[in-house]
């Protein structure tokens, strides 16, 4: 589970819906990228109140939902509905916690979007770029933005130098549901493990 907690990195750069942002996913990620860079580095705002505000962003302009049933893989389609909503409850308090807890890694980060390309009606991809401030290489960043409904883009998944996050994810859930007999309840365990610590 030591990848747990860094799988989603930059997910937490979203926006706020009390914030008014474009609808076009270029203009979208763009603008609630750089307001989110601000509100992390405003020192008069404590880890506390940075914590709870990328939890508002996340709950209300991340696909959460969407990602805990891909994460879980043909899993979903077997599991009760009853374990299922137990499973994405746990998904939502883990991946949570994992934007807070990486937040001070890219806070002072210079980030920049290159292009977007549409790939459906449902879907494009923003390409964007990180510099961190420590000297390390520049981050490749692709956006996988939903746009099924037009006025409320949502983010479903990021590439990060052309490594899918949700499915690295969906794949270290599957070695642990393989390990363990395919019983999600030793995954819940697992992830609340990782919430409690």
């Amino acid at each position: 589970m030591k990848k747990i907690g860094v799988i989603f990195i930059f997910i937490f750069l979203l926006k706020n819906s009390l914030y008014a942002y474009s609808s076009d996913p270029k203009s979208f990620v763009s603008e609630l990228v750089n307001d989110v860079l601000t509100k992390l580095n405003n020192k008069s705002v404590t880890k506390e109140e940075k914590s709870q505000f990328i939890e508002e962003i996340a709950s209300s302009n991340v696909d959460i939902d969407a990602l805990s049933l891909y994460t879980l893989g043909e899993l979903r389609k077997s599991t009760n509905k009853e374990k299922l909503n137990e499973y994405q409850k746990i998904f939502e308090k883990y991946f949570l916690k994992s934007l807070t807890s990486r937040l001070s890694d890219y806070s002072s980060s210079k980030f920049e979007v290159i292009e977007a390309e549409q790939k459906s009606s449902n879907y494009t991809i923003v390409s964007s770029t990180v510099r961190p401030d420590n000297g390390n290489p520049e981050i490749k960043i692709d956006w996988r933005i939903y746009t099924k409904d037009p006025n409320k883009p949502l983010i479903r998944d990021l590439i990060v130098e052309g490594l899918s996050l949700a499915r690295t994810q969906k794949e270290e859930f599957a070695s642990i549901l393989n390990s363990n007999n395919n019983d999600i309840d030793i995954l819940i365990s697992k992830l609340e493990e990782f919430i409690n610590k």
